[in-house]
């Protein structure tokens, strides 16, 4: 072969120059790839970065804009018709290896038509790739052809596809408002909504571990002495945790043969409120059904504030200031006394 060669096939130009390095088609720059070897990498490639839905909206967004920039192409060329066109496009596309393409039932009015496509490129890749269902690409860049050549909104809809077992693939195009836009978008939306989901669920997993944690740590009871258990209560309580603290104490107090429950309230400090004070209360009456006397310790101020607020009668109980003290009142009930 020479260094520049130029032929004519079907009515279009193809030619090479071989010193330049360039393949030229109708005088543009073009390239040449093997389809289900180098092109097939290529696809297979975009599916392993952004994942198979990502990449089917970004193949169809490509095909849509290249189809536009066909379709503006044909659609500025003088005196030719949209069904001229039509043949015209599908004759190139045929010359350039990109399968058999046919145009039915194109009614410019109405802005509908089907388009049929056999072994196209887009096919030989997608059977390469073991796929079962058909590629985005170029049912997307007709889409886009006649959405220029007839000035108005076209969208497609896959009838049957050529890699499922039929001879052909047949597409059927219409007006309608969904856009390669609208898709990239509502492809963005269900990115975000997927990784909210998974934010979500880690937050719940992460809140059930400290909850779990906070009931581990939170409120221990203490056996300081022999039929003294003391439990301090801690932080900021609300229905639930102090359900879980009641129950959690009422089980264990015969475990220690328990007869003075010493509740030390210190550590509530500002964060004292009615659901402790009410906590308080069923603590003392329940431990008395089993025979252990409850001792109050470390009131403070505002502690004595919140539970008159609360309408919780404590009257009944022993209250000291400090935790010192109260240990040394049950012990004190028992004869005995710290030396």
């Amino acid at each position: 072969m020479t260094q520049q060669t130029k032929v004519n096939v079907g009515g279009l130009d193809f030619e090479w120059d071989l010193s330049q390095g360039r393949f030229l088609f109708e005088g543009q720059n073009s390239v040449l790839f093997w389809t289900s070897t180098a092109m097939k990498m290529f696809f297979d490639s975009i599916e392993e970065i952004s994942g198979e839905e990502a990449a089917a909206v970004v193949l169809e967004s490509t095909g849509f804009r290249q189809g536009q920039v066909v379709g503006d192409y044909f659609h500025g060329m003088g005196g030719v018709s949209v069904m001229k066109a039509s043949d015209l496009i599908t004759n190139t596309y045929a010359s350039a290896g990109w399968g058999v393409a046919a145009i039915h039932n194109l009614d410019v009015e109405a802005g509908t038509l089907e388009v049929t496509l056999k072994n196209s490129w887009e096919y030989q890749i997608n059977l390469a790739q073991g796929k079962k269902t058909g590629g985005s690409f170029l049912p997307a860049h007709y889409a886009g052809i006649f959405s220029s050549l007839l000035d108005r909104s076209i969208w497609y809809e896959v009838v049957h596809s050529q890699i499922e077992g039929h001879d052909e693939c047949l597409i059927r195009y219409f007006p309608s408002d969904e856009t390669i836009d609208k898709n990239i978008h509502a492809l963005a939306r269900r990115k975000e909504s997927e990784k909210i989901r998974e934010l979500e669920q880690l937050v719940d997993e992460k809140t059930a571990d400290l909850h779990d944690m906070i009931r581990e740590i939170s409120s221990p009871l203490i056996p300081v002495l022999e039929d003294i258990v003391v439990v301090p209560l801690l932080g900021r309580y609300d229905e639930a945790r102090a359900e879980e603290l009641l129950t959690k104490t009422l089980e264990n107090l015969p475990k220690y043969k328990a007869r003075y429950l010493l509740l030390d309230l210190t550590g509530l400090n500002e964060s004292f409120n009615q659901h402790a004070a009410m906590l308080i209360e069923k603590l003392g009456s329940a431990a008395n059904l089993i025979g252990t006397k409850t001792v109050l310790a470390g009131i403070s101020p505002h502690t004595s504030m919140t539970i008159t607020e609360a309408g919780v009668d404590l009257s009944g109980y022993e209250c000291f200031r400090t935790l010192q003290h109260s240990i040394h009142f049950a012990l004190a009930q028992n004869g005995k006394t710290i030396i």
